[in-house]
């Protein structure tokens, strides 16, 4: 059976997870800490010390892009990347934005807003959370506001591309941070409709009851 390591809570392990949930694949699902709680037994998995890690068989790997793609090439169906070359080029450039330039952004503020009290108890910086929202921010959404569709997804059927560029948004939401629909109404409703499919939706139900976001108050 293929093997997961990670914990929920981290876009890179959530985008494996509904991958391999889309493909219809069996997994097993392993806790695992990234960095300081590395065990030498992990880092023969994951060198780098990161989540996700995958075991398929004698196959070891990890990065959640490398990953994916794997899980593409030997299990194509239903496929998750664009068949066309030139598309397939654009979601790898979404995947990557998502996984680097937004995952980096969001990150701060679920670091502040969400790890900072709960796991180190202590108050977030909200000047830096502000510079975050109202300055970092802005151009990325800008952006993005250019790019996703009106309606629908980017390359027709709900793909890796979707996923990568809304999940660094998922754990912005989970920081009470949510993309001001307002001034970008055509990405807020995209992190919506991407946020509803199935596979998605039932992942961060699971994620709130394993972060404590579920419970009352």
């Amino acid at each position: 059976m293929i093997k997961v390591h990670g914990v929920h809570g981290s876009p890179f392990v959530r985008k494996v997870l509904i991958a391999l949930e889309l493909k219809g694949l069996e997994f097993q699902q392993i806790p695992q800490m990234p960095f300081m709680e590395v065990s030498e037994e992990y880092r023969k998995l994951s060198p780098l010390g990161k989540i996700p890690a995958l075991e398929d068989g004698d196959l070891q790997v990890s990065d959640s892009t490398v990953i994916c793609e794997y899980l593409e090439d030997a299990y194509p169906e239903p496929p998750l990347y664009p068949r066309d070359p030139v598309a397939k080029a654009r979601a790898r450039w979404y995947e990557e934005y998502g996984a680097t330039r937004l995952a980096e952004l969001t990150a701060g503020i679920f670091f502040q807003r969400f790890m900072r009290p709960f796991a180190f108890q202590q108050e977030p910086d909200e000047e830096l959370i502000a510079k975050i929202i109202e300055k970092r921010l802005p151009p990325e959404l800008d952006y993005l506001e250019g790019q996703v569709p009106a309606e629908g997804f980017l390359f027709g059927d709900f793909q890796m591309a979707d996923l990568a560029l809304v999940s660094p948004f998922i754990n912005a939401a989970y920081a009470n941070y949510e993309v001001d629909a307002s001034q970008w109404p055509l990405l807020a409703a995209y992190i919506a409709r991407v946020s509803a499919i199935p596979e998605v939706a039932a992942l961060v139900a699971r994620e709130k009851s394993a972060l404590g976001l579920d419970s009352p108050g």
